[in-house]
Order: C-alpha cells, then sequence, then structure tokens
C-alpha cells in the first residue's frame, strides 16, 4: 500500500521533511484556508501541490485529498444547493486537472470525530485521545441541556455525569468544550454552547432518513462529474459511530455503507476504510467489513480503539486494540494484489497510519490532536512491518 502522512500545510508543527523521515511519500492535504462551498481554483491547489513537490529529495506527491469539505446546508438540505453543487463539481475538475483523483470526504453533520479527553494517560508518559461517555453526557445533558439527552443511557453514566458536572469548575467545562470541537482541524466552526444549540437547532427535524436522502441527493450531482474527470471519492465513517447530540449518524455501519455505495452505483463512489471510526462500535467487524466493500475502497485509515461496556474508547496502539490490523492489513493486501493482476492504473490503496499518541518530545510540539510526530511515525512503522511480512510469507503487491 502507498505509505502516505497527513499534513495541515504550511503552518503544521510537523513537516514535509519529518513525514518523509517517519517514511511516508505520499502526502494528505486539503486547502483549510478555503470556506466551505467556494471552489478550489487550480492556481491554489498547484500553489500547495508545489510546496509538498517543492524538495526533489523528499520525492513527496500530492496523493489525497481530505477532505474536499461539503457544506452544512447541503447536510441540512436547505439553501442554495445548485451554487454549492456547482462549485464543488468545479473543485473535482481542478482537482483532477491538477494530477489529484483521490478525495476523502464525510457526511457527519456539525461535528467531525469527537473525543472527550486529548490527553489520556499512558504508562511511561504518553497520552491518548479518549471518548468517555459520561463527560459526552455532561455536555449533552448538563451543559446543552437538550430535551431527550438523558434517555438510552445507563443510570450509572448518568450518575457519573452528574457527579462530574457537580464538581467541576467552569475551566474544566470550558476545556471539556474545546475538546469535543477539537476533531475540527482546519474548520472554520468552532461552538460554544449557545453557539452549538444555535447549530443543532437547525437540525431539530432532522431524521436518519432524512439526512440519508440528503446525502444521495449530494451523490447524484457530484458523482457523474466526479467519474467524467476520473476522481475517486471516498465517504468517511462517522466517528465515533452513533449518533452525537442528537444528530443522526449514516456511515456508521456495515449496512449505512452498502446503502450508500448503492445510492449511486459508481467506482466514483467509494469508502474510506477508517478502522479506527468502525472499530468503536462493537457490532462492526472491520476487517469483514473491508473485505465485503473491497472493490470501492479508495483510501484506508488505520488505528485502532479499545472498547469499554458502557461505549466509551481510547485509542489504543495500532497494533493493539479490538481490531484485529493484520487480518484487516491482509484484506487489503489482497485486493491490490487482485487489482494489478487485473490490470488496474490505480491499483495500490493509499493508507495512513491515523492518529497517533503524543510520545517522547512530542506534547511540546503543539501538533493537531491526535497528529503528533512520533506517534505517528511509530504507527507507520508498525504497520509498514506488517505490509512487508504479510508480503513476504503470502507474496503480495506491495
Amino acid at each position: 500500500m502507498e505509505q502516505t502522512w497527513r499534513w495541515f500545510g504550511p503552518d503544521d508543527v510537523v513537516t514535509l521533511a519529518q513525514a518523509r523521515q517517519a517514511g511516508a511519500r505520499g502526502i494528505v492535504n486539503a486547502l483549510h484556508q478555503i470556506p466551505y462551498g467556494v471552489v478550489w481554483s487550480v492556481e491554489e491547489i498547484e500553489k500547495r501541490k508545489a510546496i509538498i513537490e517543492a524538495d526533489e529529495s523528499l520525492g513527496l506527491r500530492w496523493s489525497v485529498v481530505e477532505s474536499l469539505p461539503i457544506h452544512e446546508d447541503v447536510k441540512i438540505g436547505e439553501g442554495d444547493l445548485e451554487t454549492i453543487f456547482a462549485n464543488y463539481r468545479q473543485s473535482l475538475r481542478n482537482l483532477a486537472a491538477c494530477g489529484i483523483e483521490v478525495v476523502c470526504y464525510n457526511f457527519m453533520p456539525v461535528l467531525d470525530w469527537t473525543r472527550t479527553d486529548l490527553a489520556q494517560p499512558l504508562p511511561g508518559g504518553g497520552t491518548a485521545l479518549r471518548f468517555n461517555l459520561h463527560e459526552y453526557v455532561v455536555v449533552d445533558h448538563f451543559m446543552l441541556q437538550r430535551p431527550g439527552s438523558d434517555e438510552g443511557h445507563p443510570a450509572e453514566v448518568m450518575d457519573r455525569a452528574r457527579a462530574w458536572f457537580e464538581r467541576s469548575s467552569e475551566a474544566d467545562r470550558t476545556r471539556l468544550m474545546a475538546n469535543i470541537m477539537a476533531g475540527l482541524p482546519g474548520a472554520y466552526d468552532r461552538y460554544d454552547v449557545p453557539g452549538l444549540k444555535r447549530i443543532l437547532a437547525r437540525y431539530a427535524d432532522m431524521s436518519h432518513d432524512g439526512l440519508r436522502a440528503n446525502l444521495k441527493r449530494f451523490l447524484e450531482a457530484v458523482i457523474p462529474t466526479a467519474e467524467e474527470v476520473g476522481i475517486r471519492m471516498c465517504i468517511h465513517p462517522d466517528d465515533p459511530p452513533r449518533p452525537l447530540f442528537g444528530l443522526p449518524r449514516i456511515c456508521s455501519t456495515e449496512d449505512d455503507i452498502a446503502f450508500i455505495l448503492g445510492a449511486v452505483d459508481s467506482p466514483s463512489n467509494g469508502l474510506t476504510l477508517c478502522s479506527g471510526s468502525l472499530g468503536a462500535n462493537p457490532k462492526n467487524d472491520v476487517p469483514a467489513i473491508a473485505r465485503r466493500f473491497a472493490d470501492r475502497i479508495w483510501f484506508a485509515h488505520l488505528r485502532n480503539v479499545a472498547k469499554d461496556p458502557d461505549g466509551s474508547f481510547m485509542e489504543a496502539e495500532h497494533l493493539g486494540g479490538d481490531t484485529d490490523m493484520v487480518a484487516l492489513v491482509d484484506g487489503l493486501m489482497a485486493e491490490q494484489t487482485r487489482r494489478k493482476a487485473a490490470g488496474w492504473r490505480h491499483w495500490r490503496i493509499p493508507m495512513r497510519p491515523d492518529h497517533g499518541h503524543e510520545l517522547l518530545d512530542d506534547a511540546k510540539k503543539g501538533s493537531f490532536p491526535g497528529y503528533p510526530a512520533v506517534g505517528r511515525l511509530r504507527g507507520l512503522a508498525e504497520l509498514r512491518g506488517v505490509m512487508t511480512a504479510l508480503s513476504s510469507v503470502k507474496g503480495y503487491a506491495s
């Protein structure tokens, strides 16, 4: 698989040279400075591409766009959608004209990945990202005071949430809210409690089926253009794969993925296989999901989680946690070997070590939460070892 690295642009404290030191050759990047719904011009794409490729000794290329974001109006299903769709189509054409052919996106309303603790201590002094259900309930029930937010949670979780809230200071609550917002790297909107209430109110009548219908409308509007210009779009699963703050989530299970890929049956309508996102749902067999949708996987995020019985989870070591990472990588490498044998031009699946523990001096660098240098270097090295061993034993194309 093509080993890639997420880089957040010139302001990222983790440099392109460090990505190359970690062993990556592909760069996963986006134009975060461009507001949602605005066209990515050829000029801006080429400007960023030139930065990535400036040092020929590094041998880097812009492999994947992550992400070309979808305006919130598309998810809600209101406003001047035809203009937004037209701009998105033009951005796809411009990316293709610049030689970039894989576009990752998500359809998560309001929030991207969500954690409540950005620095869960690890043995030896490192830290990990963690989602504590009772802390999520603190925000949802006690801070937002959303009607119905106490439904479906065990009494023990509600008791822990109430105890946390009652003993917390205003600074504790502000920090928790900031942690919830941290999963929006590069995004324009950061919400305080009143702001989050306002955006949630826009979704007050949104059902699971309604959000699905809005995604289908988006796919019908843009996938024909993607297919025409050779772009492979790949939706990222929900993270975590569960409703949040009353918002429906529609890319959380195997059935969800089957619906999405069938909504517009085209090779350009594909999947970003994120083992960490899918792995946080105890009902998901991630290697089995990868095998079922193998021929529509255009990008892979490889990380692991360790789940608790109440629905909480922590980001584990890349080869630890609850997902059999060797079995997952085995399936992905078998698929790309099949593609090569079939004569596919794009037979390699780009992968990146998704997130990582903060290790050694990572904490001093101020990188985006989940994206430290040393922790991801370790993850990529471990995954590279698995790929090398599988190639040696099974003769997979690498």
